[in-house]
Formats: C-alpha cells, structure tokens, sequence
C-alpha cells in the first residue's frame, strides 16, 4: 500500500471509532469543562500531547486550562476538574494523580478505552473509546496503524468536537478565539 492510500485507510478506520463514542458521554464531559472553575489536563505519551492540545484550544475560549507538570500549573481544588487521557485506565503514575485530585475534591474524568480500569473507577465518569491499548486488533476494531494510534487519533477527535460543542454554546467564534492566540512568535 502506497502512503495516500494508507491515509485513506486511517480516515475510514476513524469513521468507523467515531460512531462507536457515547453522545451522552461527549455531551456530559463538555458540560462539566463549562462548569469547572479550572480544567487540569493529564495523560502519558501520546494520549498527553492530545490532552496539551485540547488545553490549548480551551485557553482560545478563555477558558481556564492547564497541563499538570507544567511550572505555571496552579494547584488543583474543590471546584475544579481533572481530565486524564489513558487508553488503559491503568498509568501508576495517572492513576496517583487521579487518587490525589478526589482527595482535594476536585472532579476527575478520564477518557479511555476501558472505563471499568483503576482510572475509571477513581473518576467520576469516563468517556469511553472504541479500539484495544497497543493492539492492532480487538473487539471487531481492525487497525492497520501501529500500538495506540488509532485511541489517539479517535481522542483529539473528541476533544476538537468537545470544542466545536463548548463553542456553540458559548456562542464563540474562531475570530474571537484567536484574540487569545500566542502573538509574540
């Protein structure tokens, strides 16, 4: 198979886990970001990369966004919510994070492929994704694309729909969110 045509492939393997995501599920995580007073973003590897740019995105709304580990983090409360990104639930290090923001008080989400792991249970509620952690082929959902790609893939995708959701509701436009954008590059 030629580059293109793995590309194309990719797309339909998306369109495929896309339709598998909770619409309740998806609609709950954008109304609980609206209520929280900060949203903290956590996950490991790749599954984090996607949670920095979902943080990023809700900055661009002017919402209060940060990525745990990062200097300019504050500490996380009562009134605050957590999001992990893990496609198995199961990252010592996530699952530590998650056991200390519930002692704090704070809300916990996690999106992952298996709601009923250590994460899931912690949280208050998951957003469960199609496809298997680091397999290539699991429950019917065949991939061509190497470890967790397509859980990766299927995650930003949710978080830039999750965005599209926040910003109907808000009545925002990309214009308004781009007064917020980085300016001294």
């Amino acid at each position: 198979m030629k580059t293109v045509k793995y590309a194309a492939e990719i797309v339909k393997e998306l369109q495929r886990s896309v339709i598998l995501i909770s619409e309740e599920e998806a609609e709950r995580l954008a109304d609980v970001i609206q209520t929280a007073g900060k949203v903290f973003f956590a996950g490991a590897g790749r599954s984090g990369f996607m949670g920095r740019a979902f943080a990023m995105r809700l900055m661009h709304m002017g919402i209060n966004a940060f990525v745990v580990g990062e200097t300019v983090t504050p500490g996380i409360g009562p009134d605050d919510l957590l999001i992990i990104g893990s496609g198995s639930g199961e990252t010592q290090s996530l699952v530590t994070m998650a056991r200390k923001a519930k002692q704090l008080g704070a809300t916990v989400v996690t999106v992952t492929i298996q709601p009923d792991s250590s994460l899931g249970s912690l949280s208050d509620f998951s957003v469960k994704l199609p496809g298997s952690p680091k397999d290539q082929a699991n429950a019917g959902n065949v991939t061509i694309q190497p470890m967790a790609s397509l859980f990766e893939q299927t995650l930003i995708i949710l978080y830039d729909a999750v965005i599209l959701r926040l910003m109907d509701q808000k009545d925002q436009s990309s214009r308004q969110m781009f007064d917020r954008h980085a300016n001294l590059e």
